[in-house]
Order: structure tokens, then C-alpha cells, then sequence
């Protein structure tokens, strides 16, 4: 099975590098196109444009970082949407919000191509092992024929329905998941500025009702202090703001969400945006004395 991949940050080189080693024949393009040579040297080729990787393979995988990203790679020059036509399928796994995702859907489809939006839960480490989660929707057709790519990718897939309802179910996802980590963050805090050790509080926690992989997974790293980017932060600030307008949509009141992107948007300001999304514990640490 030969498709294309656009897009080569953190998530988008860990997926391709699976489906190459994976037997898949695979055509990348990047923005910076000297993101490409390591994939080169695993079997890779490498398309000048979004268009020359859609007039050359059936399937094309996007993997980019936003909403403005996702739409130029299809709408700008030598975009997708000039070679795009019946018979190939374009598989945007981008998070992005619904209306993105429908105005792409629409200019696919008018082409005659066929679309499906298929954002993924999961960062660098699940990404790497195969073990993404797919939260499919879109034209069924497409999601079945995906299917042995998604294998290799991830561990399991779901198929949502119509377009708008991956990009809907993925913001609810990770809206959650930032709104934990900020719970998680000032807990830490708690624990350790009240004279216990945050390393039992890991331990307890493991062992309680709310024991999770992202804390056994994000723990022991944030008491260090390491916040290698696996999930940047402004991508998690990014999710958080789009979660707040799809409630803002269905007048929908989420306070807790609020209340942790304005601490995502501080971590931004204090100059943390490329690390971890975990680096928001450091908004919740006191201050340190000015040196004299």
C-alpha cells in the first residue's frame, strides 16, 4: 500500500516511520523539506509539493499543526486541492475544530476526491509504539480502506460519523486531559510545599480510583523538572481554546477547562510554549526570590 504524509513534526515522523517499517511505501513532504532525510534514509520519498504527494499516491496522510496549517497545506499554491480528483482520499489527522475540518471536507469532495478527518489521542511515545487511539469521521468508504494503515499507527480505531464529529470528539478528549494535568500540577505543588513527598503522592495515586497512564507516565518527570516536548504546550493551549468555543457553541459552561487554559496561556507568556504540555506545573510553583 504506497500513501503520502504531510507533515514531519513530533507526531507526524513517529507515524510515518511506522507505516514504512511496516512494509508501506510512503511519500513525505514536509515544509522544511530537510525534515524528510531521515525518513529518506528508512526507505522514504520525498514530494516537492502537497500536490506532487497527492498525484502520486491514492491515499494522502496530514499531520500538521493547526487549524491555519492544515487549511494552507490544502487551499495554498501547489496545495492539495490542485491535484486532488475521483479515486484518491485525503486522511487529515490534524487537530483541528469542525468548521476546519467541513471547509476541507467540501473542497475535497467537490474535486471528486473523498475525505476523512481522523485526529488521534495519544503523543510522542504512543505515536512511536503504534499505539495512537483514531477518532475517525467522515466517508466510510475511506475509514475502511484506511484501515491497515490505522493498524500500524494505532491500537484501535473509531469510526464517528460525519465530519466535524472526530475534531469535536479529540477537543473533548484533550480538553479533559489539560484540565487533569492542571489538577495534577497544583496537587504536586500541594504535596510538596505541605512536607510530603511527591513521589508517595505518585505511588498513592497509582493505586487510587483516578490512576492513569499520563500521571505515571508525566510524574516522576515533572518532580524533576524535565519537560522534553512530547505534546507541546501551545498546541495543548491551542485544543484548550477550541474546546471553549465548541462549548461557547452549545452554551456549554466550563469554568474548570477556563480556568486551565488561562494557566496554559501563562506557561506561553512565561516563554513554555515548545515544551511539554506538562511544563504548566511550573505556573503553579512560587515565584523565586529576585537575587540581590
Amino acid at each position: 500500500m504506497e500513501v503520502g504524509f504531510l507533515g514531519l513534526g513530533i507526531m507526524g515522523k513517529a507515524m510515518s516511520m511506522n507505516l514504512l517499517k511496516h512494509g508501506f511505501k510512503v511519500t513525505v513532504w514536509n515544509r522544511t523539506l530537510s525534515k524528510c532525510d531521515e525518513l529518506v534514509e528508512h526507505g522514504a520519498s520525498v514530494g516537492e509539493t502537497p500536490a506532487a504527494v497527492v498525484k502520486k499516491c491514492k491515499y494522502t496522510i496530514a499531520m500538521l499543526s493547526d487549524p491555519a496549517a492544515a487549511l494552507s497545506v490544502v487551499f495554498e499554491k501547489d496545495g492539495v486541492l490542485e491535484a486532488i480528483c475521483g479515486g484518491k482520499g485525503y486522511i487529515d489527522m490534524s487537530t483541528v475544530d469542525a468548521e476546519t475540518s467541513t471547509k476541507i471536507n467540501e473542497a475535497i469532495t467537490a474535486k471528486g476526491g473523498s475525505f476523512l478527518e481522523a485526529p488521534v489521542s495519544g503523543s510522542k511515545k504512543p505515536a512511536e509504539d503504534g499505539q495512537l487511539v483514531i477518532l475517525a469521521a467522515g466517508e466510510k468508504a475511506l475509514y475502511d480502506e484506511a484501515i491497515p494503515a490505522f493498524d500500524v499507527m494505532g491500537k484501535k480505531s473509531f469510526f464517528l460519523g460525519p465530519v466535524g464529529n472526530g475534531a469535536k470528539m479529540k477537543l473533548v478528549v484533550n480538553m479533559i486531559m489539560g484540565s487533569m494535568m492542571n489538577a495534577f500540577s497544583e496537587g504536586l505543588e500541594l504535596a510538596d510545599k505541605s512536607g510530603l513527598d511527591p513521589q508517595t503522592l505518585l505511588g498513592v495515586l497509582d493505586l487510587a480510583a483516578i490512576a492513569n497512564p499520563m500521571f505515571r507516565l508525566k510524574g516522576p518527570t515533572m518532580i524533576q523538572g524535565n519537560y522534553s516536548p512530547a505534546f507541546p504546550l501551545k498546541h495543548q493551549q491551542k485544543d484548550m481554546r477550541l474546546a471553549l468555543a465548541l462549548g461557547d457553541e452549545n452554551a456549554i459552561s466550563m469554568p474548570v477547562a477556563a480556568a486551565a487554559n488561562e494557566a496554559f496561556k501563562k506557561a506561553r507568556g512565561l516563554g513554555l510554549g515548545d515544551l511539554d504540555f506538562s511544563a504548566v506545573h511550573e505556573t503553579v510553583k512560587p515565584l523565586k526570590p529576585a537575587s540581590s
